[in-house]
């Protein structure tokens, strides 16, 4: 079943591009950032093609608490198909909406220790197993996240622009890094939310990694002083810098 939600993490497991073992730990409720995308990753896995997975799914979502699911799909943020889901099954919103930003069902380990230097944070999280970073990516601190987001694993680093503890200056300083991966950018870039940030929107168009059609599609909300910037910068797309130019002796005319 597709549960309607659409978020960096969520897009992975319903693309089919998640490994067995990590699958397998989603499935028993063990790894989720908050109640959103638990319940959505549940649902997809209980249709999974690997009999093991689809039945610790089934078996978790069982196992959901009836009060604590009742408050959860009373949110006005719970997509329809989920809540029909449950609505089917006799669940129904009901009771004091709740904290979307937890877990209906906690099983996971507690978090892995890792110092807080950066020199030595940075080693020490390259060590680690998928699974020990992506618990990280989402529950981990904030200078972790800013570590996990040039994660070479690309689900490691949804992960991270999936942790409810995620900040908007995060996100601007993420759009800036040009040693992140083109994923992350373009999830930043195509978020309506995060790009109501003009911070975040700049950030974009003058990274160049940021894929070029978002590039194009921003430059539009850059203002005057900073298409003249771009229209001379040369770390950017030629095909970018060249519209920059244009709209800025446009302006001048």
């Amino acid at each position: 079943m597709d549960p309607g939600l659409r978020s960096p993490l969520v897009d992975f497991f319903r693309r089919g591009e998640v490994a067995r073992d990590v699958r397998l730990v989603a499935a028993q409720g063990a790894f989720a950032p908050r109640a959103l995308e638990q319940l959505a990753l549940l649902l997809i896995l209980k249709d999974d093609a690997d009999a093991e997975i689809a039945a610790a799914a089934a078996l978790t979502i069982d196992r959901l608490p009836g009060p604590a699911l009742q408050a959860f799909l009373a949110r006005g943020d719970v997509p329809a198909d989920m809540r029909q889901y449950f609505a089917a099954r006799g669940v129904v919103p009901g009771g004091v909406a709740s904290d979307a930003n937890a877990p209906l069902i906690d099983t996971a380990d507690p978090l892995p220790d890792v110092p807080g230097d950066e020199p030595v944070a940075a080693k020490a999280l390259s060590s680690l197993g998928v699974m020990e970073r992506l618990k990280l990516a989402t529950g981990g601190t904030r200078e972790q996240r800013a570590l996990l987001v040039r994660d070479p694993n690309r689900l490691v680093a949804a992960a991270v622009l999936s942790s409810p503890k995620l900040t908007e200056s995060e996100i601007e300083q993420f759009s800036k890094m040009a040693n992140v991966a083109e994923d992350v950018l373009r999830v930043i870039g195509t978020n309506r939310a995060w790009t109501k940030n003009y911070g975040v929107v700049a950030g974009l168009v003058r990274n160049p990694k940021t894929p070029l059609a978002i590039s194009m599609t921003l430059l539009q909300r850059i203002n005057d002083r900073d298409v003249k910037m771009l229209s001379i910068d040369r770390n950017i797309p030629e095909a970018l810098r060249i519209a920059a130019r244009k709209r800025a002796t446009a302006s001048r005319s």
